[in-house]
């Protein structure tokens, strides 16, 4: 199954409010910190606040949190929030008809039942602490460059090395 981005950036947005606890934190801040742009911050925040898995607070001193605490919003939540969690295909029914217990939409209805099974025994904390960087997983920096001169090029003559 193909999950849209709107549930990745959801899920995102849900681990950084878990790392920020009881904090609030502005739309600008999580449209930057994980480059999505504003407007789908905003989006994606008022699906999530009508889910009951945030909180937002409006005016100068707002923001957003978690609703609840992160063990208890599991990654199935969210897909509801932000997902079409039913299937139906035209004609696919053993009638014609689209009858969840007959033919091919009651195949794909227990498919989907199975894949929001699994994302059920997760949660935003579980996620939240998989994705904390480690020492390895961490950008290098790059390294300085290097004269021209190391590299094996031309020497050249600064400004202060006189003419």
């Amino acid at each position: 199954m193909r999950l849209t981005k709107s549930t990745g950036h959801a899920i995102r947005i849900l681990i950084d409010c878990a790392r920020a606890g009881d904090s609030l934190i502005k739309v600008a801040e999580l449209s930057e910190r994980l480059q999505i742009t504003q407007q789908n911050v905003f989006k994606i925040v008022n699906l999530l606040a009508k889910a009951g898995l945030i909180e937002a607070m409006r005016g100068r001193n707002g923001g957003v949190r978690l609703a609840r605490p992160a063990h208890l919003v599991r990654i199935s939540d969210v897909v509801r929030a932000t997902e079409v969690t039913r299937v139906a295909i035209e004609g696919g029914g053993a009638t014609g008809g689209h009858s969840r217990g007959h033919g091919v939409n009651r195949v794909f209805d227990d498919a989907l039942e199975a894949f929001i099974e699994v994302l059920d025994r997760h949660t935003i904390a579980d996620m939240a602490k998989s994705q904390m960087p480690s020492a390895t997983s961490r950008r290098k920096p790059r390294p300085a460059a290097r004269p021209l001169a190391a590299i094996g090029g031309r020497p050249r003559r600064t400004l202060h090395e006189g003419s």
